[in-house]
């Protein structure tokens, strides 16, 4: 677990993510509305050297950037309803593609989520400060996290 205290050390933590990032790598954001997790995207955009502005997906559900050191993708899943409206976006070919693919809302489909994936949590304390946890689900995630954990640039603060 982190704390951050600003959108930008937010958006520096999630850059610290980006070397790490392999082609078929899945992230799940999950927190409230507002909690960080386009901004914790624009990080990761930023590390992989993207410099196209990256927004909130919420009406496209998918943007792309394919101009980084990476493919990245995108996703926010708050509109969908139901899972099989995935099959009209691209979801599963996306997942197994070409870059690394960072789904928010993807808790709504667990069922569609890959095997392997590693889910960020933010959350928002009392005094605003984001509370961002990392937990790995699979081999190759497991492998992310302890990476991600371990390099100094990450440790912005424990709680």
């Amino acid at each position: 677990m982190r704390k951050t205290t600003s959108p930008e050390a937010t958006k520096q933590l999630a850059l610290t993510l980006a070397p790490y990032l392999r082609p078929g790598d899945v992230v799940v954001l999950s927190g409230d509305l507002g909690a960080g997790k386009t901004q914790f995207v624009q990080g990761v955009a930023a590390g992989l050297g993207v410099s196209a502005s990256v927004t909130s997906p919420t009406f496209n559900i998918l943007l792309s950037y394919p101009e980084g050191a990476l493919p990245l993708y995108h996703f926010d899943l708050y509109r969908l309803e139901h899972s099989d409206e995935l099959e009209d976006t691209g979801f599963y070919e996306t997942v197994d593609g070409d870059g690394a693919t960072f789904i928010e809302w993807g808790e709504k489909f667990p069922e569609a989520l890959p095997y392997g994936y590693l889910e960020v949590s933010i959350g928002v304390d009392v005094d605003g400060n984001r509370l961002v946890q990392a937990h790995a689900l699979g081999d190759r995630s497991r492998q992310l996290l302890f990476v991600w954990a371990k390099d100094s640039k990450s440790r912005l603060m424990k709680k």
